[in-house]
């Protein structure tokens, strides 16, 4: 296994501050308290290295709540890209908890072609983990911003968490975003990640019966598009089709993240402001003075980058659903296990494991009906 020399994914922090505390964030409450923004220098160094790789790159904008930003700063950031953009070089994607999006907001994402992710858990019951700084309730907000943005005509998906209290209802979750008209849904099991790290993951047992629900619904023509359904058809179509190999050839997507202060890490966004006896800050270098691609042709050198690219390894000679799953995730293994070189995690087992053999039970059921 190698790391990818060029990057298709650009993960932007342009700031950790929050104007929520949700329970199960992995950022430190004390970084989600402080505002500091992105300085204008660090984009324009972010714009050169994408200029440098020459191939067109998804720019993730993510937090904190990147919608925290003063609208008059996101926008000169914006406007540093916006040359890459006229070209075909980027596209602008954000992910936020939308309890700020009003008019303004839905003008600046048309302006700039913004994709729009909202980070939702279902209905209001399920959002109760999703609190401001003085314990209120923020369903309510996020429905008003998620309304705004449906008023000016702009799509949005959703990333919804599962905690181990939904789990066990998938359907109130599926009925509840089959009404919302999101573009897409993607159904992350809770995690053991950064400061979120001492509470109990769901049952196997149980993450297999919401995955099995998922693909009964889809099986009765659910208007619902889930992001997890849809990856596993691709990997299940391109082998019917004898296309394998785009997923067995396909090299470790480095997925560099960015700080306000342009440090830079890879493989795992969650790594960023993270320190660790062994790998000290995970800081692979700075945009100010490096660009990402000088970054990306030494990273074989960085300890937990060579011990990634050897646990990635690991899986694809002993795990049946490496192909599909492609080695899991730098960050999980790190916050679960605290070795990259590690093979399973939970993460796997939860998200990519109990995902297949829900299908299976799906289809073995479907089949062996008279």
């Amino acid at each position: 296994m190698a790391l990818g020399s060029r990057f298709r994914t650009l993960v932007l922090q342009p700031t950790a501050l929050c104007n929520l505390n949700c329970e199960y964030c992995y950022i430190r409450a004390s970084e989600r308290k402080t505002r500091r923004e992105m300085a204008l220098p660090v984009v324009e160094a972010l714009a050169a290295s994408v200029a440098e790789q020459g191939e067109s790159v998804d720019l993730v904008w993510h937090g904190g709540e990147p919608l925290t930003v003063r609208p008059e700063h996101f926008s000169k950031m914006c406007d540093i890209f916006e040359p890459l953009r006229r070209e075909g070089k980027v596209t602008h994607f954000v992910q936020t908890n939308a309890t700020t999006i009003d008019d303004r907001w839905c003008g600046f994402f048309q302006r700039y072609g913004f994709n729009v992710g909202v980070s939702l858990d279902g209905p209001a019951v399920a959002n109760s983990q999703r609190v401001d700084w003085s314990g209120r309730e923020t369903f309510t907000r996020t429905m008003r911003g998620i309304n705004t943005l449906k008023r000016n005509g702009l799509g949005f998906s959703v990333i919804c968490v599962v905690t181990r209290e939904t789990v066990k209802n998938p359907d109130s979750l599926f009925e509840f975003f089959e009404g919302l008209d999101a573009e897409s849904v993607g159904f992350n099991i809770e995690e053991e990640e950064g400061s979120n790290n001492d509470r109990e993951t769901a049952p196997l047992d149980e993450v297999r019966a919401f995955w099995r629900a998922l693909f009964d619904r889809i099986n009765s023509s659910s208007p619902l598009h889930s992001r997890e359904a849809r990856r596993l058809f691709g990997y299940l179509s391109d082998v019917k089709a004898g296309n394998r190999q785009r997923w067995t050839s396909a090299k470790i997507d480095p997925i560099p993240a960015v700080s306000w202060d342009g440090n830079v890490v890879l493989l795992s966004p969650e790594l960023l402001g993270v320190k660790a006896p062994k790998y000290g800050d995970f800081i692979v270098g700075n945009v100010l003075r490096e660009s990402i691609s000088n970054m990306l042709g030494r990273a074989h050198t960085v300890p937990y980058i060579q011990e990634f690219i050897s646990g990635v390894q690991n899986c694809r000679e002993s795990c049946d659903f490496f192909t599909f799953c492609q080695g899991g995730q730098a960050g999980n293994r790190y916050f679960e296990l605290e070795d990259f070189t590690a093979t399973e995690t939970n993460y796997c087992r939860q998200s990519k494991q109990q995902l297949v053999l829900a299908l299976n039970d799906h289809v073995k059921e479907n089949h062996e009906r008279p």
